[in-house]
């Protein structure tokens, strides 16, 4: 298991998304794993890598209609 500890910003960067995002994602209750440490929020580089996994969006391309 990796405890590493990251913050704000290096788990958005992790995540490829803007500090912004994760604020809204934990105020929306978007079941993003974050601790409270002393007042700052910290994440678990292992929980995110779950997270990210189990939240894998599938894309599936349509056919084209016929003309």
């Amino acid at each position: 298991m990796d405890k590493t500890i990251l913050n704000t910003k290096q788990a958005a960067e992790f995540l490829t998304v803007s500090p912004g995002t994760l604020q809204n994602w934990r105020s929306q209750k978007f079941n993003l794993p974050f601790h409270k440490l002393g007042g700052r929020v910290i994440y678990f580089r292992d929980e995110l890598e779950r997270f990210a996994r189990g939240s894998e969006i599938k894309v599936v391309r349509g056919q084209k209609g016929k003309r």
